[in-house]
């Protein structure tokens, strides 16, 4: 009946209004001046539309929608295996860095000069040698190939010894062409074979690298993986995973799934007494600025019929350890509600008891009516132009 009655005070207050001109303002004051102890009594506040336009304000209505069962847990971002190469060293020698900034952080185009291998001074595995060696094989095998086309087309040559020949200079071919791709004035050049940046740089400048060793990691930071590791307890639902929601630690920012144009990958099938967590992985586009190596939070969202009430996190402020939220009575007054909450997305918490459905309730800028109520005073003036 309180409530009832307070309604009906101020939507007469709000139909009625104040004019904004200097005539009618000592009614405004009279107006506001009422409002106030009302606000004070029934555990509300009153906050005007002229006040709500100046900073972010929303009411939504409390519905009920599907809330299924949340996994909350820590994961890893890593590079996917397309996004990333490990670039090796593809003959031995001293390696050799053009510049003093391939570093890593540093960012690489297709075709860049990373580094280069020298073994010309190399007494075994000289690469200049070996270069040498293999254009005099190549001209050798070209000739002989020739010669033999010319004499077989006189029946002088058999078959199979012109197709030996053609074989081998082929293959005279492929080994020179590999090195001379390469190799300048006694050195091999290895460029990045994609665009991105230097990730790790696992040599020095002069170190001696054998024929395979990896040198350098390039990424793009373009297809990222989010590696969750969950226990075993959640193995019968994670077929039932439908999406996730994903929180930054350095700034609390939260992006769904969808707006990563993510996807579950893959689940683990079986663990072991190494490792008894089973790995859920996630593929994401970076727009939001992930770095590869850090973690993130996960809230790895299950397919449910379950409908529940939920409400923006923001929406929800605590004091003591106690949970409120405010919902709209009239335009203008709001009243103060203690709530208990379930659990959350990162996005939308559950709210189990306290609000019912088709209720409004102040989903952004509900810190604002907080301050204003424990300021235990109103600006009559506020939110007005006279």
């Amino acid at each position: 009946m309180r409530y009832n009655t307070i309604t009906t005070i101020l939507t007469i207050f709000i139909i009625v209004g104040c004019t904004h001109n200097h005539a009618h303002e000592a009614d405004c004051d009279h107006s506001h001046n009422e409002s106030l102890p009302l606000a004070a009594h029934s555990n509300g506040v009153v906050f005007t539309i002229e006040q709500s336009l100046k900073v972010d304000f929303a009411v939504t209505e409390v519905s009920r929608e599907p809330f299924g069962q949340i996994i909350r847990t820590t994961a890893q971002i890593q590079p996917s295996q397309g996004d990333e190469r490990i670039i090796t060293a593809k003959a031995g020698g001293i390696a050799f860095f053009p510049t003093n900034n391939i570093v890593e952080g540093k960012a690489v185009t297709s075709g860049q000069l990373l580094f280069s291998i020298d073994g010309s001074g190399m007494a075994d595995n000289n690469l200049s040698v070996r270069y040498a060696e293999a254009e005099s094989e190549y001209n050798r095998a070209k000739a002989e190939y020739d010669r033999k086309t010319e004499l077989a087309k006189e029946s002088i040559v058999s078959q199979s010894d012109l197709l030996k020949a053609q074989t081998d200079f082929t293959n005279a071919e492929a080994v020179y062409n590999n090195l001379n791709k390469n190799f300048s004035a006694g050195k091999q050049n290895v460029s990045s074979p994609i665009n991105g940046f230097i990730t790790c740089v696992l040599v020095r400048n002069g170190e001696y690298v054998e024929a395979g060793q990896p040198v350098m990691v390039v990424s793009q930071n373009r297809d990222l993986l989010i590696k969750a590791e969950l226990q075993p307890k959640y193995f019968d639902i994670l077929s039932n995973i439908t999406s996730a929601n994903i929180r930054l630690l350095n700034n609390n920012r939260t992006f769904t799934l969808e707006e990563l144009e993510g996807r579950v990958v893959s689940y683990g099938k079986s663990t072991d007494v190494a490792n008894p967590l089973i790995p859920v992985i996630f593929q994401v586009n970076n727009k939001a600025g992930l770095l590869a190596g850090s973690f993130v939070e996960m809230f790895i969202k299950t397919q449910t019929n379950v409908q529940a009430i939920a409400v923006p996190n923001e929406a929800v402020i605590e004091e003591m350890g106690v949970y409120f939220v405010y919902v709209q009575l009239t335009p203008e007054f709001f009243e103060k509600r203690a709530v208990k909450k379930g659990v959350t997305d990162g996005i939308r918490t559950e709210i189990t008891e306290g609000i019912a459905e088709g209720e409004r309730v102040v989903s952004k800028g509900a810190i604002f009516l907080k301050l204003l109520q424990s300021s235990g005073a109103l600006d009559i003036h506020s939110g007005h132009v006279h």
